[in-house]
């Protein structure tokens, strides 16, 4: 069937979604009687892709924004079924300086972006959660083991006593002997907005390539410090671009 209008195509993305992914987790997991919290859970997790989260915080949701009482072991396993079902990606936090992995909190993305804009009626159309959506999607498919990266450092307040804080890095990309480090930014086009940017990957003090990848098409450059940035055209399209 040919769909030319955009009410066809996200009718047959909804359908698609309850028809085939959500009727399969319900089936297979014989959990026919929850269905209305699988999809208000699929529902949170579509409006937060790209956010830290961990079961007890979506239990939290679930309680004072739905008045229901769902228990995080509960959310785990359910999440746990997306995932199986290919419809969920999770990518846990590592600590870089410390070289361990952190069990919470942590990221979920979904494996067809459409079908998350279908949950949400197409509503939420954040360009830089999607898109950081699609690159870790592209990451995937080339086999990469992807992390979502966090640093901390030690710093000075205005008062002059000394803190400690976390910054993070959208995904350290792992393939072999090979490591990227990655940032998803629409853009870069004032300095502010690129060294804020730039900061996590600064700090991390190793000699994997680092990368910006930004939402225009632009000609690839190196900066003083070796940081390569791209359009996410080139990254998307062309999988030797990452070692420019």
């Amino acid at each position: 069937m040919s769909m030319q209008t955009h009410e066809e195509k996200s009718k047959y993305l909804k359908d698609l979604y309850s028809r085939t992914y959500l009727s399969d987790v319900l089936e297979h997991n014989k959990i026919l009687n929850d269905q209305a919290v699988l999809e208000d859970l699929l529902n949170i997790i579509s409006s937060s892709i790209g956010s830290l989260t961990n079961p007890r915080k979506l239990s939290n949701t679930f309680q004072s924004v739905l008045q229901i009482k769902v228990s995080p072991n509960t959310i785990s396993r359910y999440l746990d079924y997306f995932i199986d079902a290919f419809i969920l990606y999770k990518a846990c936090r590592y600590d870089i300086k410390g070289k361990k992995y952190l069990e919470t909190p942590l990221k979920y993305y979904f494996t067809d972006v459409g079908l998350r804009n279908a949950r949400l009626n197409f509503r939420q159309q954040e360009e830089n959660h999607i898109m950081e959506n699609i690159l870790f999607n592209k990451l995937t498919v080339r086999d990469f083991d992807v992390d979502v990266g966090m640093l901390e450092y030690s710093h000075r307040d205005s008062a002059g006593k000394c803190i400690r804080s976390q910054l993070e890095i959208d995904f350290v990309a792992n393939k072999g002997s090979k490591r990227y480090y990655i940032q998803s930014a629409l853009t870069v086009a004032d300095e502010e907005k690129r060294r804020q940017e730039i900061n996590s990957l600064t700090r991390v003090g190793d000699s994997f390539k680092k990368i910006v990848v930004i939402r225009d098409n632009i000609m690839p450059w190196h900066d003083e410090q070796g940081i390569l940035y791209m359009g996410i055209e080139d990254f998307l399209l062309d999988e030797a671009a990452m070692d420019m």
